[in-house]
């Protein structure tokens, strides 16, 4: 499990996302379930900036980011670094299993994004398990 309430494998995110209400949303829920946003940013080369200068532990990215940028370059980039990446879109990749943990599809609920436990949320696809901590 990625998130978890007994020991937070993920305590630092990225949020790389290029619609300011979704961002902001994101940046609010995840920061309230106690969570450190490292930054929040919508371009490509800010996302890989923060990433060469701070600790991260997970990036929660869109697929798609202005100026014909995308994600799927920052996922790459992020998993030659050790970090994973959460795609939180509404535009699927077809690739996405080979650089990214999981694919969240929009709309999502605070619940899914959280990573509560919760009935499989439709929409949410994970690549890799993670064993939990018992």
């Amino acid at each position: 499990m990625l998130f978890g309430r007994r020991k937070q494998i993920v305590k630092r995110i990225l949020i790389v996302e290029d619609e300011p209400l979704t961002a902001f949303e994101n940046e609010n829920v995840l920061g309230d379930a106690g969570y450190v946003i490292v930054a929040t940013v919508d371009d490509l080369d800010e996302a890989l900036d923060v990433l060469e200068r701070e600790e991260v532990h997970l990036i929660l990215s869109d697929v798609r980011l202005h100026r014909q940028q995308t994600g799927i370059h920052l996922a790459r980039a992020a998993k030659e670094r050790g970090v994973p990446t959460l795609f939180a879109t509404g535009s699927a990749y077809p690739g996405a299993s080979d650089i990214a943990v999981g694919c969240l599809m929009k709309p999502y609920t605070e619940r899914q994004l959280q990573g509560e436990k919760v009935k499989p949320a439709s929409g949410l696809e994970l690549f890799v398990v993670v064993a939990e901590q018992k």
